[in-house]
């Protein structure tokens, strides 16, 4: 192994080096390795399986197949009996038949064969025909990854993409491991890792989203107590919400992504791409929005899609796409826990969207993204009405949110938690979407269910508090 890759792989496995050390190439002349422990990185991709080891947790580690889930698949052979897995026979089941109206007059039936395989045990990543249709359309069609040489990538069903997010965090996160996470980011997220003893390490966001400079920088200079100071090895993973985030409703532009892309890819970064609201662009399409996964030349991208924004968030519907080998270890994970996702609810989506096709599908997307864009648009004229002066405000491009800075206000929580909801208003106060808690003078507004009408009154109401609370100031 050449001397450089030996500095990689010590740098990248969290070996600290002293600041006072200079290191350079007898061959080349070129350094290494600087005073300010600027490690200088030749760009890395993934070529095998076994490049992902050195990213999974002790527990990831230590799964194993399930002996009766690992026979699933074999199931269904031509001439196979089996008189292995416990399954229950179908003939019991109650159900004969089960028929959806939607709101468009469509009907759609479940019944027979198909019926069947949704009511039984079905495999860990899901029903084989919605797997491969979402391969196909949602993931191949829609985002068209880079091939990559020696590693392939894969994609399974979930609870919802929060149950893909948590086995993930599972997978590739020990306790007093570190995490590169948005500031602020999802409340979802943090309640399963901050009880996990993960390190979050804030990175600086704006009307933009994440600052790639900010996340250059923490990592450039990661082992410098006087830039850092953090004590622990260097991060191995980014979790980055790109489309309308949450709770700030930002979305990345292809300059951003193209960027941390960049330094994710230097410093041997995976990327978590959590994109639930990446169909719904109140400005322009998602086609002209390209995701990470599109640019994804190295195999370090796990993106995470969801159905309940723009199907039914009671379905639980979600997949996670990225490296076979990574995706396999959240397969393991799903066989010790809930086994498979709901037949059910899989089988009518597939019947829905297979109905549907291309057309229908956009069709539908045109109609939720029409809905969102006139609730975001009667919500923003609403705060100029009432909050001009009161709150600044960014207007959202995607998603459901809107991030307000409440002026005059260090905390906003009290005033939400107490005041507001006194006053028959509903906000979420902005310091339970810090990784770390501290106070904040913000708050996330959902335009989503509220009537134009109820927005304009729950905004007049806050009004009302906020030049109270001005008043009291004044006064004090």
């Amino acid at each position: 192994m050449t001397f450089p890759a030996v500095l990689g792989r010590l740098a990248t496995s969290g070996f600290r080096l002293r600041r006072s050390v200079v290191v350079q190439d007898t061959l080349t002349g070129r350094i290494l390795l600087s005073a300010n422990n600027s490690v200088h990185r030749e760009q890395r991709c993934f070529t095998s399986d076994a490049d992902y080891d050195e990213f999974l947790s002790t527990t990831s580690k230590a799964r194993k197949p399930s002996a009766i889930r690992s026979l699933q698949p074999l199931v269904n052979l031509p001439g196979m009996i089996s008189l292995g897995g416990g399954m229950p026979n179908a003939a019991t089941f109650p159900f004969e038949k089960l028929t959806m109206q939607c709101t468009s007059g469509l009907e759609l039936t479940l019944s027979g064969k198909a019926l069947e395989e949704a009511l039984q045990y079905s495999p860990t990543p899901g029903l084989p025909a919605l797997n491969a249709f979402l391969m196909e359309h949602l993931i191949m069609e829609e985002h068209a990854p880079p091939e990559r040489t020696g590693v392939e990538r894969a994609l399974t069903i979930t609870q919802g993409s929060q149950d893909g997010l948590s086995k993930v965090f599972d997978m590739l996160l020990d306790a007093d491991d570190a995490l590169l996470v948005e500031s602020p980011t999802y409340s979802g997220s943090l309640a399963y890792l901050q009880p996990k003893g993960v390190r979050l390490i804030e990175m600086e966001t704006d009307g933009g989203g994440l600052i790639p400079d900010n996340l250059e920088a923490t990592l450039r200079h990661w082992d410098d107590p006087t830039s850092y100071g953090d004590d622990g090895p260097r991060p191995k993973v980014l979790y980055t919400i790109p489309t309308g985030g949450n709770p700030t409703g930002a979305s990345l532009s292809l300059q951003r992504k193209k960027r941390i892309y960049e330094i994710a890819s230097e410093f041997n970064l995976l990327i978590l791409e959590d994109d639930p609201y990446y169909y719904l662009r109140l400005e322009g399409d998602s086609s002209k929005h390209p995701s990470f996964l599109e640019l994804d030349t190295d195999a370090r991208v796990i993106r995470f899609d969801s159905f309940s924004k723009i199907l039914s968030s009671g379905m639980r519907i979600g997949f996670v796409t990225g490296p076979k080998p990574l995706i396999e270890r959240v397969n393991l994970h799903t066989q010790a826990s809930n086994l498979h996702p709901t037949g059910v609810t899989q089988a009518m989506v597939l019947a829905l969207l297979e109905s549907w096709g291309k057309e229908g599908w956009k069709a539908h997307l045109e109609g939720v993204c029409a809905f969102y864009r006139s609730q975001r648009n009667h919500f923003l004229s609403s705060a100029e009405r009432h909050l001009a002066g009161l709150v600044e405000w960014n207007a959202p491009d995607a998603g459901m949110f809107i991030w307000m800075k409440l002026l005059g206000v260090d905390d906003a929580q009290e005033l939400i938690e107490t005041k507001a909801v006194e006053s028959g208003v509903l906000l979420v106060p902005g310091s339970v979407f810090l990784p770390n808690p501290r106070q904040s003078p913000y708050v996330r507004a959902a335009y989503s269910t509220a009537s134009p009408q109820d927005m304009d009154t729950a905004l007049e109401r806050l009004a009302f508090l906020l030049e109270g609370n001005e008043s009291s100031n004044n006064n004090k």
